[in-house]
């Protein structure tokens, strides 16, 4: 009976583990989980007997080897890895801007938002102050792609 719950006990130990690589990656509950049952099933057989706790030693040995050799394919990690490629730029259009352009905020700026230079929108700051929206807006620096305005006032 206990040499069953022995092989129970690592079954699952190997369940849990299995689960942590695949479903969860990580280092999280099943993982320790498996791996405290892992241990706890070896020493429950080597409180059976030596023959019995190096028979479990073993197959200890080889089902972890199995599961690293499993886990290491190359085809295992592919199936889970995102393929596509990102070809998109934030503000791809901010060399068209200079110092001085006037536009309109579209969203209020408090102090991050919207605005709008000739027919492109544009995500900018102002200094700190709070910028109702369709007010006028002027560019007064460009720091790469954080564009950086100022009210116009009417």
């Amino acid at each position: 009976m206990t040499i069953t719950i022995v092989i129970l006990l690592l079954l699952t130990a190997i369940g849990l583990i299995l689960i942590e690589i695949f479903v969860v990656p990580g280092i999280g509950i099943p993982g320790v989980a498996g791996l405290a049952l892992m241990v706890g099933s070896l020493v429950l057989a080597y409180n059976i007997g030596d023959t019995e706790g190096h028979f479990a030693l073993g197959f200890t040995v080889i089902a972890s080897a199995l599961l690293m050799w499993l886990a290491f394919r190359s085809k295992t990690w592919s199936r889970m890895s995102v393929t596509d490629e990102i070809t998109s730029k934030i503000d791809a259009h901010t060399e068209d801007l200079k110092i001085g352009d006037n536009g309109i905020a579209i969203t209020r700026l408090n102090p991050i938002g919207n605005a709008r230079f000739g027919d492109v929108q544009f995500e900018v700051s102002s200094r700190g102050e709070f910028i109702e929206d369709h007010s006028s807006v002027e560019i007064i620096t460009i720091e790469g792609n954080k564009i950086i305005v100022k009210p116009i006032n009417a």
